[in-house]
């Protein structure tokens, strides 16, 4: 099984740039993050840093998350934030530069939440438009942008597979952009409602990235109640040959005894 850590979820009691390092002493060669800075375009120096962390500790960035705004103060992602274009397009170009300088390839573009006074229909549309522009400009490093629905936010629009595949859909055949790929964390899926065995069974060769967390609590797997394991067998019998990101809440200490039982 290829697992890839989440560091920006977990091994959260370290510095981030010491992470990657741990990751690797944990015994795994793949980490993702969430955007690492707290603005779209951080300084040079700052993402030299967080380069050198990656490259320092021998392990492959497998995934990166595009800037998605306040996340503590509840922000979810640009892509829909009408008034923030510019941002948006300008971390993109951010985005795929780490992703040259490190190979990875698939890149997450949270979608953003609903606006008070802002027609729902309007930020769809300025969604479809982002995610055409970020899909073009990773393909040319060979990458993937990964759309996923979410849990916990009632104003995150996306809670189920559908949602997100529907405007990838529209991103296909408005602007002819195909590589937006669905992100299946099979977590917000479940907690959201979604039949997460009938999406695996009709999508699996479709999914740009898998991530897992136990519910309820968003603990390791083994911590609640859903058949993860299962699930994962399922995705990878139908299609799925990617990494699975290992994106819970578990103290650094027990992160991963649950892959010794």
């Amino acid at each position: 099984m290829s697992y890839t850590v989440n560091a920006s979820i977990l091994l959260t009691e370290l510095p981030l740039l010491e992470r990657p390092a741990a990751v690797a002493d944990a015994g795994f060669d793949g980490v993702e993050f969430w955007w690492p800075f707290s603005e779209a375009v951080p300084a040079t120096e700052d993402v030299d840093a967080f380069v050198a962390a990656i490259q320092d500790a021998g392990v492959q960035l497998t995934g990166l998350n595009f800037f998605a705004g306040d996340m503590p103060a509840g922000d979810r992602g640009l892509v829909s934030w009408v008034g923030r274009e510019d941002e948006f397009r300008a971390n993109v170009d951010v985005v795929v530069s780490i992703g040259e300088r490190l190979g990875t390839k698939a890149f997450n573009a949270l979608y953003g939440n609903r606006i008070d006074g802002v027609d729902p229909q309007v930020q769809d549309d300025l969604a479809v438009q982002n995610l055409a522009y970020a899909g073009a400009a990773v393909a040319k490093i060979g990458g993937i942008v990964l759309l996923e629905p979410v849990s916990g936010m009632d104003a995150y629009p996306l809670k189920t597979a559908e949602d997100a595949l529907a405007i990838i859909r529209r991103v296909r055949d408005e602007h002819g952009v195909d590589n937006v790929r669905l992100l299946a964390d099979f977590y917000h899926l479940a907690v959201n409602g979604d039949d997460v065995a009938a999406v695996i069974a009709e999508h699996a060769a479709e999914f740009g990235h898998v991530q897992i967390a136990d519910a309820p609590g968003r603990g390791e797997p083994g911590s609640g109640e859903l058949p993860l394991t299962s699930w994962i067998d399922a995705a990878r019998t139908g299609g799925y040959a990617g990494p699975v990101g290992l994106e819970y809440k578990t103290p650094q200490a027990e992160a991963f005894a649950w892959l010794g039982r």
